[in-house]
């Protein structure tokens, strides 16, 4: 197993893409502590369904956007398994955010959690693995990095703003022993996108999805941004360092 003997503390782990992360992981022989947003019974749900369940593991919740709660957060994980080697930055937000008519509270919200959320998570556990010269932190941006989309230009900002920070902290940790990456999944299906995914009006929108992406698969599984995600916390990545990996079925290679 490619992650035997190994911790990893995961955002956004009650569900979608986080939610596959943390089955993965501990499929791989890993210890999790798996991190809800607000309610931490989601995440005792998951932990409940990862094998060793909760004796192995480890459920919580915390508001990324409170740079007091994170610090707390890693503290408590540090204090059950003595270590973090890999955290995975998946909590995040998705709605459209239109020029001139999105309110100051849902941009801060985006901003928050998107963005300044993955920042404070960087800066709590970084210490411990620097200290330890030991360490992989895995992003989770977008396509919506690479690539504009209409009406959704904060979403898009704020995952361009991950990339180029997973850039700059590979740089800064690696001759630390840190390993810093990216991975930016395009269309995956999630129940932040749900409603493109089932809604009868949004068809036409899901349609034009469909008829530009290469592989003909419009959405991704969350498992498949695991596997990567897998990859990436291994020791046979060991030669990625500010690495950004675009899983999104070709829908942003005509670019």
């Amino acid at each position: 197993m490619k992650l035997e003997g190994k911790v990893a503390l995961v955002t956004g782990g009650s569900q979608g893409i986080g939610e596959a992360i943390a089955k993965r992981f501990a499929a791989e022989g890993a210890a999790v502590v798996v991190v809800a947003s607000s309610d931490s019974t989601k995440a005792a749900a998951v932990v409940g369904t990862l094998p060793g369940g909760a004796e192995r593991h480890m459920a919580a919740a915390c508001d990324v956007r409170d740079a007091d709660a994170v610090k707390a957060l890693v503290e408590s994980a540090i204090r059950r398994f003595d270590r973090i080697d890999t955290l995975v930055n998946s909590a995040g937000v998705f709605y459209p955010t239109p020029a001139g008519a999105t309110s100051a509270a849902d941009a801060d919200r985006m901003i928050g959690i998107n963005l300044a959320g993955v920042w404070n998570l960087v800066n709590a556990a970084t210490p411990g693995m620097k200290a330890r010269r030991s360490g992989q932190i895995i992003t989770i941006a977008s396509v919506a990095g690479v690539m504009g989309i209409g009406g959704y230009a904060l979403y898009c900002g704020v995952k361009a703003a991950i990339i180029m920070m997973t850039r700059a902290l590979a740089i800064e940790l690696a001759p630390s022993g840190v390993r810093v990456n990216c991975i930016a999944p395009g269309n995956t299906a999630t129940p932040m996108n749900e409603d493109i995914r089932t809604k009868p009006e949004l068809k036409p929108f899901l349609d034009a999805m469909t008829a530009r992406t290469p592989s003909g698969r419009t959405y991704s599984e969350p498992e498949d941004m695991a596997a990567i995600a897998a990859f990436l916390a291994s020791d046979e990545a060991r030669a990625m360092h500010g690495a950004v990996v675009l899983a999104d079925e070709g829908f942003s290679a005509g670019i």
